[in-house]
């Protein structure tokens, strides 16, 4: 079986522009008509066609330096004010870098920033709309506010002071976090993961502007060869001949109960008429909160999932969606739908409480779980884009297996949580036969058995991703 490292092509860095699509690669365009609700008419948004999705506003915004201006760039830097990036900072640049916010060019100004916080979506100069969902703002504070002074770009510098990217055509703005926590979330609760990490303590100003990215942003973490830009998964579509893709996101290691969903998927889109759908299996590469399962670790369990079999190598691209981690449920699912359009995705998957998480003070889920998939049918700027409802999936004990949730008999099937795995997991012990593949178990097994216990007998809490 090919390992994961196997499943891709790597192409060479596509320059500024992203040549058009060449649809003699694709079969014959089919006209289809998708109903994505049982028992209702088709609504004219899902008229969809074979073939990659365009990007939003035409064209993928990549915001790299030509390798010829390098040297040239990194001279006019170092009379520039510097700002630092922390580690979140760093992923925002990342994402906007290689165009999964196009068509943003940089970090937001007011504008942007206000359209996102109270529209979820940006209004383009040719009047269309796109949708945008959370903020993606770098903060200052006053000392570095008073450093910039009258300057009208900045250079942003890594924790070891090495040059990223230059941000020109600045704008300094006040940074409401009240109010900013208040939209994104929906409370100014204490204990949100992403507020407390970058933005609690975060700077009083934002600044916006147009971003040059020196390079390609690398982690050298063993995993770079997994990062494939929008630019580098839309020419994998293109070698795979793909008439459609469906993108899975998850932050949390593969069941099966998420590979019958994928498959599942996969046929329903086969019998509507698609020769050749793709799956892209895009688990989180950003921040995450400490509780989550680390990403070189899910990884490992992902590519288990491929060598035993549980999905086709041949019809599934893996690779990591490098954006941070909000926890916003509804608001933030509207983001991971639209980053996926630009990476070439017509279909996207969405299951319970997408993005969602616990109440931090009080015991119960922060957010509806049903209204992550009904706002991505309304959603603004989202009309393009195919949401398929996730079908719950439960272990089957009458088949010894994962299976679609037969409410006929709701005795025969028992739901494993994912604080129940974690807990099998922890304790060495085996879920049932069916559950995950022996392979995908034993890497959640020994990762929990690498939070080794201190002298004091405590399990050492998980770092962050």
């Amino acid at each position: 079986m090919a390992t994961m490292a196997a499943l891709f092509v790597k192409t060479p860095k596509p320059s500024h522009s992203f040549p058009e699509i060449r649809k003699t690669h694709f079969i014959t365009p089919l006209k289809l008509s998708v109903s994505l609700h049982p028992n209702k008419k088709t609504h004219q948004r899902t008229r969809i066609s074979c073939g990659l999705i365009d990007p939003d506003g035409g064209k993928l915004v990549e915001l790299f330096v030509e390798e010829s201006e390098r040297d040239h760039k990194k001279r006019q830097a170092m009379s520039m004010p510097r700002i630092k990036l922390s580690r979140i900072d760093l992923q925002w640049v990342h994402v906007l870098s290689e165009g999964w916010a196009s068509p943003l060019k940089g970090f937001m100004r007011e504008s942007e920033f206000l359209q996102t916080l109270h529209f979820n979506s940006l209004r383009l100069d040719d009047g269309s709309v796109v949708n945008m969902s959370v903020p993606i703002v770098l903060a200052v504070d006053d000392l570095q506010k008073n450093r910039i002074g009258e300057s009208k770009a900045v250079a942003l510098v890594d924790s070891g002071d090495n040059l990223v990217a230059i941000l020109s055509n600045i704008e300094i703005y006040k940074h409401n976090k009240e109010e900013r926590i208040a939209r994104t979330w929906g409370t100014t609760a204490p204990g949100l993961p992403y507020v407390e990490e970058a933005i609690r303590t975060a700077g009083n100003w934002l600044i916006g502007g147009d971003l040059e990215v020196i390079e390609p942003i690398k982690y050298h973490d063993g995993l770079d060869r997994f990062r494939l830009s929008p630019a580098e998964l839309r020419e994998e579509f293109t070698r795979r001949n793909a008439d459609s893709v469906f993108a899975f996101q998850l932050r949390n290691p593969v069941h099966n109960g998420h590979a019958l969903l994928m498959t599942d998927t996969r046929r329903r889109l086969l019998e509507m008429g698609y020769k050749n759908p793709i799956l892209l299996l895009h688990p989180l590469g950003g921040y995450t909160k400490a509780d989550d399962v680390p990403l070189s670790w899910r990884m490992k369990q992902h590519e288990k999932v491929l060598e035993d079999g549980i999905l086709d190598p041949e019809t599934t691209v893996v690779s990591i969606f490098p954006s941070p981690m909000h926890y916003a449920g509804p608001t933030e699912v509207q983001w991971h739908a639209k980053a996926r359009i630009n990476a070439g995705a017509n279909f996207y998957i969405v299951g319970r409480d997408p993005a969602g998480m616990g109440h931090p003070v009080e015991k119960r889920d922060l957010y509806d779980a049903d209204h992550g998939k009904k706002v991505l049918h309304m959603a603004p700027g989202l009309e393009r884009l195919n949401i398929l409802p996730f079908k719950v999936a439960a272990y089957d004990k009458t088949q010894g297996k994962m299976a679609f949730f037969d409410p006929s008999r709701p005795q025969d099937f028992l739901f494993i949580s994912g604080t129940k795995m974690r807990t099998l997991a922890r304790n060495k012990e085996n879920p049932p036969d069916g559950f995950m593949c022996p392979g995908g178990w034993k890497v959640l097994v020994e990762y929990y058995d690498s939070l080794v216990p201190t002298e004091n007998g405590k399990v050492p809490e998980a770092v962050p991703a």
